[in-house]
């Protein structure tokens, strides 16, 4: 049991080694330093969050920029890396393989969000529980957006510059956070509680638009995931770029 352990972790850790490089575990703590820089900010020009406000910038961003790297590296990586036909060759296939890799870097994402959570609770101010879930889901969705576009397009560049895009558009849409927009995967219930607000809705609906943004997020995702690998699975389509 303990070998099996063993084996498993050895193959996460090579897994991130791939994905980040042999300093993969600096990834987590990179985003602490956008912290810093908030935290210098609001010093200097006497200013602070509410406890609903932390989600996007504070957290979600941050996590969201890991996660676009993260998501170029699972099967981009390996095109501009010249092994993906290595991917073919997995005994049960190369989803098998995008599957860990996405499961490594599932964990990456977690480990730097209880990093940047405890940064904000001991040094911003405490917050809601569900800001998590909102900040993990953000960064997901953009992980495996950048997994399929990279897939797409066949490049980490590439997929990368459309990505960007695609976040740049989400931003806009919804400027920055103050209007909040159901179909964002940024959407943050929290907003609508605050005296700044000037979106006024009930409790309600306030529920049922964040079930309807959660549920429909998770589904987006899956449905992402399933097409960034019915495209990587078209090998020679991928191998000769056609």
């Amino acid at each position: 049991m303990a070998q099996q352990w063993r084996s498993r972790f050895l193959f996460l850790r090579h897994a991130w080694s791939v994905m980040a490089g042999s300093r993969y575990w600096i990834l987590p703590i990179l985003p602490l330093i956008w912290l810093v820089v908030q935290k210098v900010y609001l010093v200097i020009n006497d200013l602070n969050y509410l406890p609903e406000e932390v989600q996007g910038p504070l957290i979600a961003a941050p996590l969201t920029a890991i996660g676009v790297f993260l998501g170029m590296r699972i099967i981009a990586g390996e095109i501009d890396d010249r092994s993906l036909e290595v991917a073919y060759t997995v005994p049960g296939g190369p989803e098998r393989l995008w599957m860990i890799k996405l499961s490594a870097a599932m964990m990456i994402l977690i480990s730097t969000e209880i990093l940047l959570a405890l940064g904000v609770w001991l040094f911003f101010t405490p917050f809601p529980p569900g800001a998590l879930y909102g900040a993990l889901q953000a960064s997901t969705f953009y992980l495996i957006l950048s997994m399929a576009l990279g897939t797409l397009f066949r490049g980490e560049a590439a997929g990368a510059i459309v990505t960007l895009g695609v976040l740049g558009l989400n931003g806009l849409i919804t400027q920055f956070g103050d209007n909040q927009v159901r179909i964002s995967p940024f959407f943050n219930p929290y907003m609508f509680t605050t005296g700044n607000s000037n979106q006024y809705t009930s409790t309600e609906e306030i529920l049922a638009w964040t079930i309807q943004n959660r549920a429909g997020m998770l589904l987006a995702m899956a449905a992402v995931a399933a097409l960034a690998f019915m495209r990587a699975n078209r090998r020679e389509t991928m191998l000769d770029g056609t």
